[in-house]
């Protein structure tokens, strides 16, 4: 099983002997390794059974650090990464020929971030290369925000996580990519809308239903993706209470509670409705209730603002009808 430990130097040392390892973001857990080395990142594709069509986030530092690994940085780039780095925003831009062709599936441009984590971003300010690092858990399951995450799926796949205690933010970050003086808004997450057009405010949402199965442009942008192996139904609650077994189902409510289940059947993501602490939440409470002895996990929308966009869209794939 896999080493949980603090100590930074060892997991630098892992990842200069081209090791795989979990490293904490504020957004959720990464499975990390070289991204300049094509081998190492083929064996990340391989430990989370990950199709080779779907590109890797890679991780530095560093603004200066990105004239290594990309060709031009426009402005509206720019903008958002002094507004917004570290934190969790993730910036398509054009590649440079040391960042191999496998971490972006073959397209151009390459999805970079600086993470907010104090760990990490030591981390890689210790290493000549930044780290390819998708999200620590098997191919379209649920994201892991702890460490006991990580080991609970792949703990018998890599020697280190790197413990940097619970994800700040609970989902992954939004990706944002450039055409010409336009900024498209490939997946929405840490950073919601709002707040870049703040920053931009001609930024807008692509459109939700231009997931793709093959090929996709960015990632996290496939139909059916951070799902947990029961079956997610998304609906008003009360009326789908009505419809089930109530010994099969679990509820996952945005403020309130249901008499008519127990409460250990209950997951409530913020009594107070703050979108934030659902966020922090949402992926902890799938996983629990995936070890519920039930059939269904009843689930409703949160209000569509802010981070209850991103919220809403994890929702929506995790409800998604695997392929």
């Amino acid at each position: 099983m896999a080493e949980i430990a603090k100590d930074v130097s060892r997991a630098c040392q892992l990842l200069q002997n081209g090791e795989v390892i979990a490293i904490p973001t504020e957004t959720v857990y990464g499975l990390a390794g070289n991204a300049f080395d094509a081998e190492v990142v083929s064996r990340i594709f391989a430990i989370k059974n990950r199709p080779s069509f779907n590109p890797l986030i890679t991780h530095t530092d560093s603004i200066d650090k990105l004239q290594h690994y990309v060709q031009e940085i426009p402005r509206n780039a720019r903008l958002l990464a002094e507004a917004f780095w570290p934190g969790p925003l993730t910036l398509l831009l054009p590649k440079t020929k040391a960042v191999p062709d496998i971490v972006t599936a073959g397209s151009g441009s390459v999805a970079i971030r600086i993470p907010r984590h104090p760990l990490t971003l030591e981390l890689l300010a210790m290493l000549d290369f930044p780290l390819a690092a998708p999200s620590a858990n098997p191919f379209g399951y649920i994201s892991p925000t702890t460490p006991a995450h990580v080991e609970e799926q792949l703990g018998d796949k890599i020697p280190y996580i790197l413990d940097g205690g619970r994800c700040e933010v609970g989902i992954e970050s939004t990706i944002v990519g450039f055409e010409g003086t336009q900024v498209i808004v490939y997946r929405l997450g840490g950073k919601s809308l709002e707040e870049l057009q703040e920053v931009i405010p001609k930024a807008h949402l692509m459109v939700k239903n231009n997931a793709k199965e093959q090929n996709p442009n960015a990632p996290g942008m496939l139909t059916s993706h951070y799902a947990p192996g029961k079956k997610v139904i998304i609906g008003n609650l009360d009326e789908l209470i009505s419809k089930y077994d109530a010994s099969k189902i679990a509820l996952l409510t945005f403020k309130d509670f249901y008499p008519q289940l127990p409460e250990q059947r209950q997951f409530i993501l913020s009594s107070t409705g703050d979108l934030t602490e659902a966020a922090q939440k949402l992926f902890y409470a799938l996983r629990e209730m995936d070890k519920l002895p039930i059939d269904y996990i009843l689930a409703e929308l949160v209000p569509d603002y802010g981070l209850g966009n991103a919220i809403n869209d994890r929702l929506i794939r995790a409800a998604a009808e695997h392929k």
